[in-house]
């Protein structure tokens, strides 16, 4: 039946019934739209465009205490909101603030994945994104999330994981992320983790985790985070003994100290932090959480400017790990160990030579320079370190005595440029040149 319908054109003449206020008018007519425009996409379309958004919402408001008919609605909805054309017209209505309601009304497991399917439609626009945090959408989650926190029924599970699915999509795009930080939504999943931090069901934790990281990122939001003491309070949850989650919990704080200096020292001073981030790169049953707290440990150094913070981390016996770190199987870890040394180097030396002789740093920055599987960068940042070295009396008479000056001769016919230049640099600092 549904072609003839189709052809005969009967889809335009329906749209004026849902101005009826004749509540089983509106139910047939629901129906009707929802069970004709089901999976045909040109239809959905034409129904965008003839203006069917606007009466589905006004019903999904005038009729909220209806079950029927917003059960109607929100398979009708359901079936338009994957639409480009539809979220557009949706962002210029109120149906954000009407959806969040019926989450908050919805009791059985068929009403909530229904609401959950027009809700992930929905958080894929920007504007619906930040309406339905406005709306209080996230509080409606945590809500729903503790309600059923612990549960093992299936259709339960089926829940809390659509419901953390959820919150990853809210946190899409800088902008976005920008409003939400300043919509106060980033101590509401703190509050979330930390109620959860404990649960043995991950899957909230590592929503509200990539969630935080993604609010990390942007720099305006970074500081706002850092004044509002979230860096601290992502630091309580470190009591979690789950490896996904302290991965994402250290990945979280690496992006805070990305770029920000007082957020660094900051991270820098904690000594309940560097303990346990030296613990975590001593542990290798984990090669993620081992990796990220390497990581973190060099984005500490680097992006910090305190003498303070560099003395902590030697004294929590950190640099040792940032040593073996430059020689990781991965290039992009063994920059960011070689650039954190550097700047630690320029910043206090004194503090840091013993262990660069105990941990032969020298040596293994001659290996690096030696190998031909080394990359370019590498290698040019392990030059870049040598000279921040040569300040030292006696890791310079190190460099000497390894021969380094041969290899850096050789360097200087390398098939890269920068690390021609950077050989050609490393060599006049260790002859006790100015370089050009």
């Amino acid at each position: 039946m549904k072609k003839p319908c189709i052809e005969a054109d009967l889809v335009p003449t329906l749209i004026p019934l849902l101005e009826s206020t004749d509540q089983e008018m509106l139910l047939h007519a629901g129906r009707a739209i929802g069970r004709i425009c089901y999976d045909n996409r040109k239809l959905q379309e034409e129904l965008v465009k003839v203006g069917v958004i606007t009466p589905l919402v006004r019903v999904l408001t005038d009729y909220a205490e209806s079950d029927p008919l917003v059960h109607v609605d929100l398979l009708a909805l359901c079936n338009l909101a994957d639409l480009d054309t539809a979220k557009e017209a949706l962002s210029k209505t109120k149906v954000a603030e009407q959806v969040v309601k019926q989450l908050r009304r919805a009791e059985n497991h068929e009403r909530l994945e229904i609401i959950f399917e027009v809700l992930q439609a929905l958080a894929e626009n920007d504007a619906l994104r930040v309406q339905l945090v406005e709306a209080g959408v996230q509080e409606a989650l945590s809500e729903i999330l503790m309600r059923l926190q612990g549960s093992s029924q299936a259709e339960n599970t089926c829940i809390v994981k659509a419901a953390s699915d959820l919150i990853v999509s809210l946190l899409l795009g800088d902008g976005n992320c920008v409003r939400l930080v300043q919509l106060g939504v980033i101590h509401q999943l703190l509050d979330l983790l930390e109620k959860h931090v404990e649960s043995e069901d991950i899957s909230v934790q590592h929503a509200a985790l990539s969630a935080l990281r993604n609010l990390a990122i942007p720099v305006v939001s970074k500081v706002q985070i850092l004044e509002e003491g979230v860096a601290e309070r992502i630091q309580t949850l470190l009591r979690s003994e789950m490896p996904p989650v302290q991965f994402k919990l250290l990945e979280t704080l690496r992006m805070l100290a990305d770029g920000q200096a007082d957020a660094a020292e900051i991270l820098g001073q904690d000594p309940m932090l560097l303990n346990r981030l030296v613990q975590w790169c001593s542990a290798n049953d984990h090669t993620g959480v081992h990796g990220e707290a390497n990581r973190l440990l060099a984005s500490i150094l680097h992006h910090n400017r305190s003498q303070e913070v560099v003395k902590a981390i030697q004294e929590a016996q950190g640099v040792k790990h940032l040593i073996s770190m430059t020689t990781s199987k991965h290039a992009a870890m063994q920059n960011e160990a070689l650039n954190a040394l550097a700047i630690a180097s320029a910043i206090n030396l004194e503090t840091l030579e013993e262990s660069f002789k105990e941990s032969q740093l020298v040596q293994s920055l001659h290996k690096l320079l030696q190998d031909d599987n080394t990359s370019p960068e590498v290698k040019h940042n392990s030059m870049g370190l040598l000279c921040s070295l040569l300040n030292s009396g006696d890791l310079r008479q190190e460099i000497e005595e390894d021969k380094i000056k041969e290899t850096l001769e050789q360097l200087c016919s390398h098939s890269n440029a920068n690390v021609v230049k950077e050989a050609v640099t490393t060599l006049q600092v260790l002859r006790g040149e100015t370089p050009h």
